[in-house]
């Protein structure tokens, strides 16, 4: 049974008997995902996070360098089909494009490989993740529920910034695109590359564009609410997207379990392939109702790291689907 089935179908179960427990005995991802509801809303038949979001296609052809580092089909340099969905952050779907609130902006990348499996990469434009742990994010989320504007300051979430440093450090780094083309996209989590001699190295993702482009927080502001989401299929009529998949390597000492440290500027990054963005799908708003993206769905030649992150979005994400596709 493959990765998302499993999830759906163990959610669903538990699902049946959430009204015999407490909120505190619910699963992290659970109370992640009703977290977000909370600051968010309840948008019916939209995720709880990334809400707003456009579905294209492409390929994408692996590097000569990422044999070296893992035996995953994907990096053989034959080209694979891959469905991407950019998105702006929150769970409000009408959300501006130009909002603060919209970054960070996120990729997730679905990989259809030859034998009729698929992998897939989940990442966004911070370039690490404001907390440590699933209970620090509940934690946040719930920060900023109980943080109207109109709330006496500090804020729940000022005194939660505070005591997390990485919070306003992450944030600080974001600015909005010019264009979903123009943002440079990274993976908080680390995952381990084998190759086919076994040797194993622990790496982030880094998705780069041709062009990095950001606007000021004014210029963003006066662009049109759907600015990105109107921008992409226009440029795409005029020819492809690429950008550069690349794996930053962890050195002795980097932690691969908490991903609100980055890993030092001077660690090598080796070249994966590059991902190609040829066309939107015909209708987005209902393509993206049918998928579910997993950090944790992975092949022959990528493992998870020791980051329980990682499996705690796995089921904050199969929730959110099971919720929109009741």
């Amino acid at each position: 049974m493959r990765k998302d089935t499993l999830l759906i179908t163990v959610i669903a179960f538990g699902l049946t008997l959430a009204g015999i427990a407490s909120a505190e005995d619910q699963p992290i991802s659970e109370q992640i995902v009703d977290a977000m509801n909370k600051v968010f809303g309840v948008h019916p038949g939209f995720r709880a996070n990334h809400a707003k979001g456009i579905v294209a296609e492409g390929h994408f052809t692996g590097a000569p360098e990422a044999l070296g580092l893992s035996r995953a089909v994907l990096f053989n340099g034959s080209p694979i089909p891959v469905t991407v969905r950019f998105s702006n952050s929150t769970g409000v779907p009408n959300i501006p494009d130009g909002s603060p609130k919209a970054n960070p902006h996120g990729i997730a990348i679905k990989y259809h490989l030859p034998d009729g499996g698929e992998t897939d990469m989940v990442i966004n434009s911070f370039k690490f993740f404001p907390v440590a742990t699933g209970e620090d994010f509940r934690d946040l989320l719930l920060a900023l529920a109980a943080s109207p504007p109109d709330a006496a300051k500090p804020t729940k979430f000022d005194q939660f910034a505070t005591s997390h440093p990485s919070v306003p450090a992450a944030f600080g780094g974001l600015a909005t695109p010019d264009s979903f083309a123009n943002e440079e996209y990274y993976g908080v989590n680390a995952f381990v590359f084998i190759n086919k001699a076994g040797a194993r190295q622990a790496v982030r993702y880094q998705l780069v564009p041709e062009h990095l482009v950001h606007l000021s927080a004014s210029d963003a502001a006066k662009q049109p609410p759907n600015f990105l989401m109107d921008e992409l299929p226009e440029r795409l009529k005029h020819g492809p997207i690429t950008f550069h998949l690349k794996a930053q390597l962890a050195a002795a000492g980097d932690s691969t379990k908490d991903p609100s440290v980055a890993w030092p500027d001077d660690r090598k990054v080796a070249e994966l392939g590059v991902l190609t963005v040829d066309k939107v799908v015909p209708d987005s708003a209902e393509a993206e109702k049918k998928l579910l993206f997993l950090p944790g769905q992975l092949t022959d030649g990528i493992e998870e790291s020791d980051d329980p992150l990682i499996d705690i979005r796995d089921g904050a994400y199969a929730l959110s689907f099971s919720r929109r596709n009741p």
